[in-house]
């Protein structure tokens, strides 16, 4: 039989709040410790509920990473929709695209630390996810619509198309920042100071633009 106090708490909970909770507890977790060492009763105390809720709202573990996996993709996705490229002239709309990108991975270690796990499971849990496909045509759509412009305008070559044309400007971007330790000890640089990060966009901005032109 319950207690006044737990029927107080049940009846106060708020599912969508918990579930975010669980959710943000998930993604810190997870970005530490990785799927295999990921704790559900750590997810639990850091969203500061019952372990028994992580199961009764996302049903298992492996539910949760998915799901994890899930809303990082969906909040880069959501913020790309925002940068407005058709307000912009060709040039300027990609040159905003390559530096949000650089941007968001140098602000989100998060993502970077969560996509290098899934792909040594070999994405996995990616492969049961039902969302994830349709997430990234409105991005592909952003893409297709800029190069469009810029080629009928007679400033980009029609040599790319939009998907690997992303692949390089993400490439270019997160091998940088997933490799920031390793290339620092290398070349004797420190890879995530300022001056690093600023000429590191730069450059991106002006070898995509590079190739994108007549």
């Amino acid at each position: 039989m319950k207690t006044p106090k737990k029927q107080e708490a049940v009846q106060k909970r708020d599912p969508v709040a918990t579930s975010k909770a669980l959710l943000q507890a998930a993604m810190s977790e997870f970005t530490q410790y990785g799927f295999e060492g990921g704790r559900v009763d750590r997810i639990a105390q850091m969203a500061g509920c019952n372990k028994q809720l992580v199961y009764h709202y996302f049903g298992s573990k492996a539910e949760l990473y998915k799901l994890t996996l899930e809303e990082v993709y969906r909040e880069i996705r959501e913020s790309e929709m925002q940068l407005h490229l058709e307000d912009l002239a060709p040039e300027a709309a990609m040159a905003r695209l390559v530096s949000f990108s650089f941007d968001y991975l140098a602000e989100h270690p998060e993502f970077i630390a969560l996509l290098n796990d899934e792909n040594r499971m070999d994405a996995c849990h990616l492969k049961a996810s039902d969302n994830i496909a349709e997430m990234h045509s409105p991005l592909v759509k952003m893409i297709d619509e800029t190069l469009a412009r810029g080629i009928k305008a007679g400033l980009f070559n029609n040599k790319f198309e939009p998907i690997n044309l992303y692949l390089s400007i993400a490439g270019l971007s997160f091998f940088y920042f997933s490799n920031h330790k390793t290339l620092s000890v290398i070349f004797k640089r420190d890879m995530i100071s300022q001056d690093s990060i600023d000429a590191r966009r730069q450059h991106v901005i002006d070898l995509i633009l590079s190739a994108l032109r007549p």
